[in-house]
């Protein structure tokens, strides 16, 4: 499970919360002159895997270093449909403002966690590993990537510097050479430093046969069908490892792993998750026995 430093929550909770507050809260500050004590309830209304809880914690008191928390489920836990997952209690004014952004964080990474949850249940049985891609949110990936984790996946590249993936438009620009795939891995080969991974993505068993005389570490296996990953896993023997991707649905995954896939990358975990449904219930807090009186 991938670790996200406490710095880089702290950083997108402020730019959240600044986004948020730009001109103060209108609503809370015109019906609330002075403070109101109030409980509130973050409930899961869906069964999930929980991911953001600690941004979620840093924006309730980053708004307010008084409110009293109490965490009933940290990152990576597992809830139940009308399961408490965070009790806050202090000025009611405190936690409207900090509701927004905290279900912000709760509500996507924790639909990201699920999703990818599925997935994993999906291949159980065989040896394929599900993994994310690098299509995130610009200024989200550190966060979309841990929820990715949290829900039992691997990352795939941080960045374009973690790893030499030759592409179907790298390519594109070698069509004037008669075997591009061989060539764009050896030049991979030829020019990389600290030993970084080659990753070739093709499109036909032809090109398949390409990728093997240039040796890359992983064949990306893009947009085949799980007979045509068959064969060419048959074609591949183990000489690289076997990568699928595009158009990876929890209809299908089982089948591509089936065929032979080591590794199976789906862009839908980040870009296309479903939000969890998480909601935050208040409630004024009762006076005391000694104030009533």
């Amino acid at each position: 499970m991938a670790t996200l430093p406490a710095a880089e929550i702290r950083r997108a909770v402020r730019q959240g919360l600044e986004e948020d507050l730009i001109l103060g809260d209108a609503t809370t500050t015109s019906i609330f002159s002075s403070p109101v004590k109030a409980h509130a309830k973050i409930i899961a209304q869906q069964p999930l895997v929980v991911a953001g809880m600690a941004a979620a914690v840093q924006t309730f008191l980053m708004i307010d270093p008084s409110l009293r928390l109490s965490v009933f489920k940290r990152d990576g836990d597992r809830a139940m449909n009308g399961e408490p997952l965070l009790h806050i209690e202090g000025d009611g004014r405190s936690i409207l403002q900090a509701e927004r952004v905290a279900l912000n964080f709760l509500q996507h990474l924790s639909g990201i966690a699920t999703l990818t949850q599925r997935f994993c249940r999906a291949v159980r049985g065989y040896p394929a590993s599900i993994m994310d891609t690098r299509k995130t949110l610009p200024g989200w990936r550190a966060l979309q990537k841990w929820a990715v984790s949290l829900g039992g996946g691997i990352n795939h590249r941080q960045s374009l510097g973690d790893g030499i993936l030759i592409k179907d438009n790298h390519l594109a620009l070698l069509r004037r050479h008669r075997r591009p795939v061989k060539q764009a891995c050896q030049l991979a080969h030829a020019h990389r430093s600290n030993e970084l991974p080659v990753i070739v993505e093709v499109e036909s068993l032809s090109e398949v046969r390409q990728a093997l005389a240039g040796k890359p570490d992983v064949i990306l296996l893009d947009n085949m069908p799980p007979d045509l990953v068959r064969r060419a896993v048959t074609l591949i023997k183990k000489q690289s490892l076997v990568e699928v991707s595009g158009g990876i649905t929890l209809k299908n995954v089982r089948a591509m792993a089936a065929a032979g896939a080591d590794r199976i990358s789906i862009g839908a975990l980040t870009h296309s998750a479903p939000a969890a449904t998480i909601s935050l219930v208040m409630t004024v807090a009762r006076p005391s026995r000694r104030q009533r009186a």
